[in-house]
């Protein structure tokens, strides 16, 4: 029995001392790094009362950093319950201290040791995309279809970069509203790299399929993808194509409380688009305030982005410059109805009520379960609450 204990002790302090190698061979100067001493003052040791969300890595904290001058932050705190997480974490670390674009929330540095990871954000105030679109009086106003059309377009930016601007491609594969937080501009920032894949040369022409365990959030998730675990950068197409039509009416990707063909809402909508009735279904706010030609091609492109075939979706590149076509549209027709009412308030009439796009493949009949992990939410709280961690509410879409 002494000889396996002591066995046991050696092959700890083996499995120890190799963790500690790791973390102490990260490169030097790709993002801050603090010390523990740091973490603790900016969080209070770890205050509960500064807790923002939680996940099942940790938690994440509120915290302030660089006094006197205080820069608020977002402090994920992850234990180190196995050399699996730890890896991950470290892959997850390596990642986000390369990534470098507006759109994407900045990973401003970490604390490494062999019990914990702490990864410290920049802190977004404004709260997720989903909270804007679920907007309740006293808390935020509801969105104008020129900001959502703003935010669109730099989520495609920031999956543009993703998909191309890197040395290898990186598919983020769970694209959702709940993903996306809005800094004090509303400026939109894409969260939550804990579930991305790593893909080819972004130089190639086209990316190939890779074979992955399906992981997503049911309504967002491409259906090829959970069909045939095939992966490729049209997934987060498919997703991106959901958050589209999300911000076009204002409802949660799925709802189970709806008949069937009206409980999947890239379902829903692309029958409507097939019928001529989308404009029935958007956002009660929006109506009369979206210019026709804007309309009509947004429409165009969030439809062919939901696609059940990755090979017939556009590429997000395709989608950016179609969404900034589209932004255009809506000024140009502003400033001409502002030169006709300078009041504002006339409203745009629909002539094209009745306009449907062309007709999409059969709808995906399969069942989104799978052996993978899907996610079964997307999360309505704070933005603070989803800053990459995987937080999931029962009640939430």
């Amino acid at each position: 029995m002494e000889g396996i204990s002591k066995l046991l002790r050696t092959s700890g302090k083996r499995r120890l001392d190799k963790t500690r190698q790791s973390y102490s061979v990260l490169p030097d100067g790709l993002c801050r790094r603090f010390s523990l001493a740091d973490i603790n003052t900016a969080t209070s040791n770890f205050d509960d009362d500064l807790v923002i969300g939680e996940g099942s890595y940790g938690k994440v904290y509120k915290g302030f950093i660089d006094h006197p001058t205080t820069t608020s932050v977002a402090i994920k705190r992850v234990d180190i319950k196995s050399r699996q997480i730890f890896d991950e974490l470290r892959t997850e670390l390596l990642l986000l201290c390369q990534l470098h674009h507006p759109n994407l929330v900045p990973l401003i540095g970490y604390y490494l040791d062999d019990q914990q990871v702490i990864l410290v954000y920049e802190f977004i105030p404004n709260g997720t995309l989903s909270k804007y679109l679920h907007f309740q009086e006293h808390v935020c106003d509801p969105l104008s279809w020129k900001q959502r059309l703003q935010i669109c377009i730099g989520v495609a930016r920031a999956l543009h970069y993703l998909h191309s601007g890197v040395k290898h491609s990186i598919i983020h594969r769970n694209v959702k509203t709940s993903n996306i937080l809005l800094d004090e501009k509303l400026e939109p920032k894409l969260i939550n790299f804990g579930d991305y894949k790593m893909g080819p040369p972004s130089l190639s022409k086209d990316l190939p399929r890779m074979v992955s365990e399906v992981v997503g959030t049911v309504g967002y998730l491409d259906p090829e993808y959970a069909m045939h675990w095939e992966l490729t950068d049209k997934s987060d197409v498919y997703s991106f194509g959901v958050v589209m039509f999300r911000v076009l009416c204002a409802r949660s990707a799925v709802r189970r409380e709806l008949e069937t063909d009206e409980a999947h809402l890239a379902t829903w909508a692309r029958k409507c688009i097939q019928e001529g009735t989308i404009y029935q279904i958007i956002d009660p706010y929006l109506k009369g305030k979206i210019a026709p030609e804007c309309f009509k091609i947004y429409m165009d492109i969030a439809n062919s982005c939901v696609r059940n075939k990755g090979k017939d979706r556009p590429t997000i590149t395709e989608v950016e410059v179609v969404l900034e076509h589209a932004l255009e549209l809506q000024e140009s027709a502003d400033a001409a109805r502002e030169d006709v009412d300078p009041s504002g308030g006339d409203q745009y009439k629909y002539p094209i009520v009745e306009y449907t796009c062309i007709a999409s493949p059969p709808e995906f009949e399969g069942s989104l379960e799978s052996e993978g992990s899907i996610s079964d939410s997307d999360s309505t709280t704070s933005a603070e609450l989803s800053l990459d961690v995987a937080i999931e509410s029962p009640n939430g879409q």
